[in-house]
This record gives structure tokens, C-alpha cells and sequence, in this order.
């Protein structure tokens, strides 16, 4: 039987592409993860209680777009976080991002730009989505460079005119993914305004924008705002998986402009799987509390500085802005990935599973990816072992 060749030549997946590297080989210690970016800390304490009272609702099918409540809390959440008026006719909820930032292209992505075949900008290395989804609508997927000479962001404005003229999307993840770099107000403008120059949309993805260093994040839709840039040029996702470490409730939503949202609440109607109503229930408890949020970061800040303390010697090493993986430079990352576990039991991930040839150039391969989600004292200790196995 046939398969669809659009997909034939996509890499296998970073998970298990990993396990084939590393499973054949016995462990050189005490199994320590450090891979996978699936939040460890304690979900607000209220969840169980909001959902058992709810539990009545796993008997109706829940609406597509979101409960009135559930909009009405993230459109709060912005107004407070963002400083920026998006009503609940601007939101959708999501069964996770990842739908969503898939989703959104097929909604949105037009067949054709300019009477050309259309493209869709990717950072390199990338959240792996958002080249399926360029696939998935038969656009050219360019991926460009996130590398220390950019400040780990992608330079869309050094493209030439021919490409840019012929974007759809130009997809930004900030804090980045895996890099921790956040893209600053200016850059974010700049963006916004070669969106408006060349008629793109920019899909940011802020699902890390609640975990940072020192000052939280800008978003795109108050830098859109605040510049007077089209409300139709921005399409923001973010979750609870890594906000309120609930990455098992898969929920989180999707915010634009109004006709942006209208079509992909049309697409939704017919292939949507929206999220069972009572966890909309507890999502909508979970967007309108602060508290559990200040206590999450609290507990990455002091992995942050453990982070610091145990690479202060190693003059490669660089801090993230935010999110919860360091982006640390090896020689090799699929062979210091190797030599790490068979020597001390811990995992990480090799930078180029998370990256794409492009022009003769994966910028991951000379990476390893380490996620700091586990306990703080398993943290420590992983970074201790991956410090004297692989820097001293």
C-alpha cells in the first residue's frame, strides 16, 4: 500500500533515536535522566479538588473552543501578565500546543504566496513540530541558524527579499527551546514589523515565557500592541505543562487576531479533539492563580544557581535566560552523550536530534541538551557527573 511521500524523509524522532545511542550499552552508574522536558515539580496543590467536583462533566462532550470561564481566565492571565486587551473571541483552547502549533498552519498557511510555492521559517535547532506542520501544508520549511553568533535567536531579517516575500509563518520559540535564550522587546519588534513588511504571520510559542532568570519575558502580543502592528500578523500558543507543571492535563490555547482565530476555530469543528470539559474546569482554576507559579520558579531559580555554581570553572558555560534545559558545547554531542552514560549512568540528549542539516550545518551537533525538570538534590548530582566526566 502506498504511503504519502511528504513524510518519507522525516528524521526519526529524538526520543527514540536516543535510546538506539544509548540503550545497547550497560549504564556506568546510577540511572540519572536529564532528557526529557516533562516538568517534575508538584502541581498546584487544588487540582484534585477542582476536578473531583467536576467529574459530572466526563458525561457531556466539551466545547470545542472553550468554556466562556475558561476563556474569560486566559484572557485575564494576558490582561495581567501581558498588559494587553485580547477578549475571548481572540482565544482558543488547545489539547496541548503541539495541536496547536500543527493545527494553526493548516488553518492559515495559504496554498500558494505570491503565485510561488509558500515557505515557513523554522529556528534550527527547533521544537520538532513546526516542520511537520510546514510539511504538512506543502510549504518549503528554510531553517535558520539559532547559533552564539545570533545570540541563540534565528536572524530572519538577514534572509534575502525572494524568500521572505514568499513566508506564511515564521515560527519563534522565546525562551527558546533548547537554548533558553529570550528574545528581547527590540528584536521581537523588528520581527513584527518584517511580518507587516514582507505579509507573514509569526507563530510564537511562549510555553517557557513563566520560567526565567531575572525579568519575565516579553510576549509578542504586547510588543504587537504596543508597536500598533496588525492584530492579524500574531498567533501566540502557550500551556500549562510547564507553567503549573501539569504536562499529563494537555491544555493551553492559541490567541490572535480576530480572523485568525475565526479560522481555526472552523478547522476545529471538524478535526478538533478539545480538551474534556472538567479539565477546562481546572484550567480555568489553574490560569487564574499566580501563587503556584512564583513557587515553581522559585524552585527552577535554585537549580539555576546550582547550575552556576557547579560550571563556574568551565569557561564554555553559559547561563539560559529561561526555560529549564542548559545548552552546553561539546566536542560531539551523540559521542559525549555516549561517553557520559556508559561512564556515569546519566542521560542527556545529543543537540543535533533537535536540529536540522542546513547548507552542510547541523548548529546542534556540537550540543548537549540537559533538562533541569528532575528533584534538586538528582539535578546535582547529575551536573556534578556530567561536569567531571566531560569538562575536566
Amino acid at each position: 500500500m502506498d504511503t504519502p511521500e511528504r513524510f518519507s524523509n522525516l528524521p526519526e524522532y529524538a526520543f527514540p533515536r536516543l535510546r538506539k545511542l544509548l540503550d545497547s550499552h550497560p549504564a556506568g552508574g546510577e540511572t540519572i535522566n536529564l532528557t526529557i522536558g516533562e516538568p517534575k515539580h508538584a502541581m498546584p496543590g487544588f487540582v484534585a479538588g477542582v476536578l473531583a467536583e467536576n467529574m459530572a462533566g466526563f458525561g457531556k462532550y466539551p466545547p470545542n473552543d472553550g468554556t466562556p470561564e475558561l476563556l474569560d481566565a486566559i484572557s485575564g492571565w494576558i490582561g495581567r501578565r501581558y498588559k494587553v486587551d485580547v477578549g475571548p473571541e481572540r482565544i482558543m483552547q488547545l489539547n496541548g500546543t503541539r495541536e496547536g502549533l500543527f493545527n494553526a498552519a493548516i488553518a492559515l498557511s495559504p496554498e500558494t504566496k505570491n503565485g510561488r510555492k509558500p515557505v515557513v521559517l523554522i529556528p534550527n535547532p527547533f521544537y520538532q513540530v513546526y516542520a511537520v506542520a510546514a510539511v504538512e501544508v506543502g510549504a518549503e520549511p528554510v531553517f535558520v541558524p539559532a547559533t552564539e553568533e545570533t545570540g541563540f535567536l534565528p536572524d530572519y531579517e538577514a534572509l534575502p527579499a525572494e524568500i521572505l516575500d514568499r513566508v506564511t509563518i515564521a515560527y519563534l520559540c522565546s525562551p527558546a527551546n533548547p537554548q533558553g535564550s529570550v528574545a528581547p522587546r527590540d528584536y521581537l519588534a523588528r520581527l513584527l514589523h518584517l511580518a507587516e513588511k514582507h505579509d507573514f504571520r509569526l507563530f510564537s510559542d511562549e510555553c517557557y515565557a513563566e520560567i526565567y532568570r531575572n525579568a519575565p519575558p516579553p510576549g509578542a502580543l504586547e510588543v504587537a500592541a504596543e508597536e500598533g502592528i496588525d492584530p492579524e500578523r500574531v498567533v501566540v500558543f502557550n500551556s500549562l505543562s510547564k507553567r503549573s507543571n501539569l504536562p499529563g492535563l494537555r491544555s493551553g490555547f492559541v490567541a490572535g487576531g480576530p480572523e485568525a482565530v475565526r479560522l481555526m476555530r472552523r478547522l476545529r469543528s471538524y478535526t478538533g479533539a478539545p480538551v474534556p470539559l472538567p479539565l477546562q474546569r481546572v484550567s480555568e482554576r489553574v490560569w487564574s492563580d499566580e501563587a503556584h507559579v512564583i513557587e515553581n520558579r522559585a524552585l527552577y531559580a535554585e537549580k539555576y544557581r546550582d547550575a552556576e555554581e557547579i560550571f563556574s570553572g568551565v569557561n564554555s558555560f553559559r547561563m539560559p535566560e529561561g526555560g529549564f534545559f542548559l545548552w552546553l558545547p561539546v566536542e560531539d554531542g551523540e559521542a559525549a552523550a555516549l561517553k557520559l552514560w556508559t561512564e556515569t549512568g546519566v542521560r542527556v540528549l545529543p543537540g543535533a536530534y533537535l536540529a536540522r542539516e542546513a547548507d552542510g550545518f547541523n548548529p546542534g551537533k556540537g550540543y548537549i541538551r540537559v533538562a533541569l525538570v528532575a528533584p534538586r538534590e538528582e539535578t546535582r548530582r547529575g551536573l556534578i557527573q556530567l561536569r567531571d566526566c566531560l569538562y575536566t
